[in-house]
């Protein structure tokens, strides 16, 4: 897959092109904020973008989103839970096909009930459930799911699948898994408890 970080917005987020070399079939992760970065980037790899994913409501992420994939001739997607509108309602463990490729959608609920991420076997884009160094922010009675999603989920994807995040918050832009578990305190806990003593 090829990869375009599209920094936008006031408030530090990516928005992702992801496109398949062969097919140039694509998909774009989020869209909040401006519209012409993405649209250039669309252009500029002559992608064929048949998605527009959401992975989470939260109006910096969506609030472009039908304009966008209108514009694009795309499929709005999103997780069943999500308050938005799409037309593609999808839950966890399902596939999205871009090409030859597949793009498992993983529920990460925590940050929101509705939060999601994608991986297509080398890269995951973890909207705002997992950042560089740190994670999304959660009310306190979804702790536990905050905790499964980034251990029971994204931790058991392969070490070297490399973590795109939904805001530019870290050191990095990026970061492997490896990488992460090893830096961020979030990850490094070894149990809920441990995670839960974070926060007090």
């Amino acid at each position: 897959m090829i990869v375009k970080q599209i920094p936008v917005g006031s408030m530090a987020n990516f928005v992702y092109l992801v496109v398949e070399e062969r097919s140039r079939d694509a998909m774009v992760v989020d869209s909040g904020w401006e519209l012409d970065p993405v649209e250039a980037a669309v252009r500029e790899t002559g992608a064929n973008v048949k998605f527009a994913v959401a992975t989470h409501e939260h109006f910096d992420h969506v609030s472009t989103i039908s304009e966008l994939a209108s514009a694009l001739g795309a499929k709005v997607v999103a997780h069943v839970n999500s308050p938005i509108e799409c037309d593609l309602r999808v839950e966890g463990g399902e596939e999205l096909k871009l090409g030859g490729s597949r793009v498992k959608v993983l529920h990460t609920p925590g940050h929101t009930e509705d939060s999601i991420c994608l991986y297509d076997g080398r890269e995951v884009f973890t909207g705002d459930t997992l950042f560089v160094g740190t994670i999304g922010r959660f009310d306190r009675e979804r702790a536990a799911a905050m905790y499964a999603s980034l251990h029971e989920t994204l931790l058991r994807l392969p070490p070297s699948t490399v973590m795109y995040p939904g805001h530019d918050y870290g050191e990095v832009p990026w970061r492997t898994l490896r990488e992460e578990r090893e830096a961020n305190p979030f990850l490094m806990t070894r149990d809920f408890r441990s995670f839960l003593s974070l926060f007090s």
